[in-house]
């Protein structure tokens, strides 16, 4: 499927350009089209959830594989209810301390919920995004959207317009410019189904708050990428993934970081270098760039870096390794698998 014609980018930096985004990206969702819309995590493909012809669109865009389910978002509990079957007291703690935002619940789906949004599993997941633009167009369509990030299938997820538009401007009718995706990965995905609940996806929300707030005294990551039926997507071996190899690794001092890359047959000269605590300081590298040092700052700018460095023609791209604490815990399952 292709589109007549480059997608057309609508902004929404006034309240005018606002109000004529949402109308126009609602009159294409109520038309059975696929809009690129943003959101707080990344950017999504959105269609209309209850619209089979309409997810399958996305699933034909994305290259997606078909056992890979995808997140339904909503505007209200109340619409967050009527997708599901079952409403545990867990799903009201956790909604009351995160939502609207970067938090996927993972309940028992309703049957107005098509099978090809969970990918024939009998669970969806169900997320109240924070993104004002996100949450006025749901408001608008009056039904929820099915969405995954807008990006081709295992490749990396967007965090702004322009990303979207190098992968599919060709492909779809409109792109929503919301600024740059201000937490920068993919929700926390965290299943009810189960006892006790389980994190199928790590994000920037972790196990440990999860658990304090469900009062628990642990909320276990599970790993389902074996699993016949995904709950969640986000669980295959490699995802995210830039265009260049991506290693991570650890080193001492800049010295240290050579000597592996040589040892792997590398020319330091070719590879691209985001540092948040050893900054290597001479020469010999692509380029170096520091993220901070700061989870949330980290996660907002890691997909934008990376993006750059494919971009730049990187043959190779060396992230330091993150620190293993909770809050960076989502922050190094993308890294595993883009590295993958």
């Amino acid at each position: 499927m292709s589109a007549a014609s480059p997608a057309e980018i609508l902004a929404t930096h006034t309240p005018a350009l606002f109000a004529a985004a949402v109308k126009r990206a609602a009159a294409l969702l109520r038309d059975g089209e696929v809009v690129a819309l943003p959101t707080e995590t990344v950017y999504g493909l959105a269609a209309n959830a209850l619209n089979p012809a309409a997810v399958a669109k996305i699933y034909q865009l994305k290259g997606r594989p078909a056992h890979n389910p995808i997140i339904v978002h909503v505007d209200g509990l109340d619409m967050a209810r009527e997708c599901v079957r079952a409403w545990p007291p867990g799903a009201d703690r956790l909604a009351g301390a995160f939502w609207p935002g970067p938090l996927t619940l993972v309940l028992p789906r309703s049957p107005k919920i098509p099978e090809l949004v969970t990918a024939g599993g009998d669970t969806v997941g169900v997320r109240w995004p924070q993104h004002p633009f996100m949450r006025a167009v749901i408001r608008e369509c009056g039904f929820p959207l099915a969405a995954p990030s807008a990006n081709l299938s295992n490749q990396l997820s967007p965090t702004n317009a322009d990303h979207v538009f190098k992968q599919l401007g060709n492909q779809l009718r409109l792109i929503v410019d919301g600024g740059q995706a201000n937490v920068g990965i993919e929700s926390t995905v965290v299943d009810l189904t189960v006892s006790p609940p389980a994190v199928l996806r790590p994000g920037m929300i972790h196990a440990e708050s999860l658990a304090a707030v469900l009062g628990t005294a642990e909320c276990e990551t599970r790993n389902t990428e074996a699993a016949q039926v995904l709950r969640s997507p986000g669980q295959l071996p490699k995802h995210y993934s830039p265009q260049a190899r991506l290693l991570v690794l650890s080193w001492r001092e800049e010295a240290d970081l050579l000597h592996q890359l040589v040892r792997l047959g590398l020319a330091p000269d070719r590879a691209w270098v985001l540092a948040h605590s050893q900054i290597p300081l001479g020469g010999g590298f692509g380029t170096v760039s520091v993220i901070p040092h700061d989870a949330e700052a980290y996660a907002r700018a890691l997909y934008a870096e990376l993006h750059r460095c494919d971009e730049e023609g990187a043959a190779c791209i060396v992230v330091e390794a993150p620190p293993d604490t909770p809050e960076w815990h989502g922050i190094a399952d993308r890294l595993r698998r883009a590295a993958a």
